[in-house]
């Protein structure tokens, strides 16, 4: 059967358009481009704490600080958390100075508790290798505990002046859309990484990966792109061909796998309940917890249960289930209740002072607990345990 407008349509159809080809809708060289992008950032530029002011020069500790929290965390979020931080650790040899259960502490609610505790190695290392002043290459930055390249690459340009291209997800979709990138991430990132770099001046690098960090958070935003804001508006090739809102192309999403456990809240003389450490190294290292079993597919049998439960006792469940979501899994959780008198002994497997602690009931908030941990709090205490 024909085609209904004839083969020559059809051939035309099979064509790849001008917008498929990685290049600005209009002829512009980079320093245009980023001509452009810094006129616009003097007059747009956000005011956040730990930015330096208009010529002046950067602090790298508040650069480094604020990137470590920025990590996979909202800027409205980070920004009590940082202003806490600095009350408390001004300079990185205070940091390097506090013990790391503080630094886990002062985390709380920011999540991803790796990132505190790379925080806290790193700054005790570049106070005792580096003479406490920062390495300003990339390559010497992305050695360090917890610092990617993304990360090197903004404390570099932000921080020394270095042309780096620092490239977070805001950077990727600007990229995506003003070169019509189509091919779908995470594939893509590699040639927006490349096509980044070809945007980076020499004068004012740090400016320019600001301002692409702006550009990319209030204007060329996920959903709705604010177009008519945008100092690329007649370079954009995705705006020009209509497909702006479309990239950066995601796959599509996996839903999650689902775990489950059990959590014991043992109460001592109704004043007390029992801690646990977690292991210094994988998921909420180092932070404190409510035993548990190991959260996998599903409930621990009931023998297994009562070779990890802290004490053989008659345990009872708590109504409802407490959920949790991590970036690679959901957690139900069940919550058996048990108490003991004052005088209890040390519970089976306890040891006490390094592994396990009792904490008195009003004294939880003042314990680096992780969010989901403070959900069975909450629930615990919501329904009699």
């Amino acid at each position: 059967m024909r085609p209904p407008y004839g083969p020559s349509y059809a051939r035309m159809a099979r064509r790849p358009t001008s917008a498929s080809v990685a290049r600005p809708a209009r002829s512009a060289d980079p320093a245009a481009l980023a001509r452009r992008l810094l006129a616009w950032y003097e007059r747009n530029r956000r005011s956040l704490p730990w930015r330096a002011l208009p010529g002046k020069a950067a602090d790298p500790y508040r650069v480094w600080l604020s990137e470590i929290m920025l990590q996979q965390t909202t800027v409205a979020t980070v920004g009590p958390y940082f202003g806490e931080f600095l009350a408390r650790w001004p300079t990185l040899q205070s940091l390097a100075a506090a013990e790391l259960d503080e630094v886990l502490h002062a985390w709380q609610g920011l999540g991803y508790y790796a990132r505190a505790r790379n925080l806290h190695r790193t700054a005790r290392l570049i106070a005792s290798e580096y003479g406490g002043r920062f390495p300003e290459s990339e390559a010497a930055l992305k050695a360090l505990p917890g610092i990617g390249p993304y990360t090197a690459a903004a404390i570099a340009a932000i921080a020394f002046g270095q042309a780096s291209a620092a490239v977070d997800g805001n950077v990727e979709r600007v990229v995506a859309r003003l070169f019509a990138v189509r091919e779908a991430l995470p594939g893509a990132k590699r040639r927006l990484a490349a096509l980044a770099r070809t945007l980076v001046p020499r004068e004012r690098p740090g400016d320019h990966a600001q301002a692409m960090m702006d550009l990319g958070a209030v204007v060329c935003t996920p959903g709705r792109p604010r177009c008519s804001l945008c100092p690329w508006h007649k370079d954009c090739a995705a705006r020009a061909a209509g497909i702006a809102e479309t990239l950066p192309r995601r796959p599509l999403r996996r839903p999650r796998p689902m775990r489950r456990g059990v959590v014991f809240w043992l109460v001592r003389g109704g004043r007390e309940v029992l801690l646990r450490k977690r292991p210094a190294e994988g998921l909420l290292g180092g932070l404190m917890e409510l035993p548990t079993t190991a959260w996998k597919g599903g409930v621990p049998p009931p023998s297994e249960l009562a070779r990890q439960a802290p004490l053989a006792l008659s345990w009872r469940p708590l109504p409802g289930v407490v959920r949790h979501g991590f970036t690679h899994f959901e957690l139900e959780l069940t919550v058996l209740a048990g108490s003991v008198g004052e005088t209890i002994e040390r519970p089976n497997g306890v040891n006490e002072g390094e592994t396990h602690r009792w904490c008195r009931l009003d004294r939880l908030s003042d314990v680096a607990l992780p969010t989901v941990m403070k959900k069975v709090v909450a629930h615990a205490l919501a329904n009699g345990g």
